[in-house]
């Protein structure tokens, strides 16, 4: 059995003496002479280039992607008896710290004053001596009502840390309930929901019925004083409308890590916006645990049991 394996990983997993392991450029096209391999593990290639794969390897059985969502996998249209599984929870570690930066950075004003640096400009107004919320600012997480909307195993790691300062959290999820200690939400209940949201945090994957899920709708239930926080996808939130909702100021500001369009055309008008802090897309790209799973999961494919994060086709 050939298992392919991309070299932009730092450790590769431990296999069977009669498992061929091989590495491989996974911003380049798979040599031919790799074309036999039966199992592909998927992390920072092009979809064009899984596109050839899925065409190329003919014997290809089981594509395992390092990738927190299966929608880089599924768009490269694999045939339908290959076994495709995700690297769910790889990256909840690093996203969900990064959310917790992103949310404190704008509620503390970084972005602002970090603006103001190269300038030599000490914003006074930002610091000293003033009454808290006086101008409806929320700065601290201690109280605040943070929403995060798709709690799944990013969320259940991003909840406690939140928890730990203060926040009171709650998650949206397909169907109300419990999760980790968390009461959930089913997504009919956000009209009720956020007009009450200090924080909303967006960290849905891509999916036609998530398409544009934040609309502008939604947006006009938030309060003024809201942060819109997104690491799920960029396709997500309704860039427009959200704009228009920055423009306008019936929000206070946006932290975003994920785009429509990556990179970011230089022309989008939320470069220019100071009350939006832009990182790009780089919240994940780091999948802790991979040769683990990997491992775990060649073990289950070899022995004819469900893999872990496996999603039905």
């Amino acid at each position: 059995m050939k298992v392919l394996y991309p070299t932009n990983v730092s450790r590769a997993p431990e296999v069977p003496g009669d498992v061929d392991l091989v590495l491989y450029e996974p911003t380049a096209p798979i040599p031919t002479e790799h074309h036999d391999a039966e199992v592909l593990v998927s992390w920072g290639s092009t979809t064009e280039l899984l596109r050839a794969a899925a065409g190329e390897l003919t014997k290809l059985r089981w594509v395992q992607s390092l990738a927190a969502g299966p929608d880089d996998v599924l768009a490269a249209d694999f045939p339908p008896g290959v076994r495709i599984s995700t690297g769910r929870s790889l990256h909840s570690d690093t996203v969900a710290e990064h959310t917790l930066a992103l949310i404190l950075a704008g509620l503390r004003g970084l972005n602002l004053l970090l603006a103001a640096q190269p300038e030599h400009t000490w914003r006074g107004d930002l610091g000293g001596a003033r009454v808290e919320g006086a101008d409806g600012r929320v700065e601290t997480l201690s109280g605040a009502n943070v929403l995060i909307w798709g709690f799944g195993s990013i969320a259940e790691r991003l909840a406690p840390l939140l928890t730990t300062l203060g926040a009171r959290v709650t998650g949206v999820a397909r169907r109300a309930g419990t999760r980790a200690g968390y009461p959930v939400i089913a997504a009919d209940g956000l009209p009720e929901a956020l007009p009450d949201t200090d924080v909303l945090v967006m960290i849905l994957p891509n999916a036609p019925d998530t398409q544009n899920a934040l609309n502008a709708e939604l947006l006009s239930l938030l309060p003024s004083r809201a942060w819109v926080v997104n690491v799920g996808r960029g396709a997500i939130v309704d860039e427009d409308a959200l704009v228009d909702a920055l423009r306008a100021g019936s929000i206070t500001g946006a932290a975003l890590d994920v785009f429509r369009t990556e990179p970011l055309p230089a022309d989008s008008p939320l470069w220019e916006l100071p009350n939006v802090i832009i990182t790009p897309h780089t919240a994940g790209g780091r999948p802790r645990g991979a040769a683990d799973l990997v491992a775990a999961n060649l073990d289950a494919y070899r022995a004819g049991r469900p893999l872990t994060n496996e999603i039905d086709r």
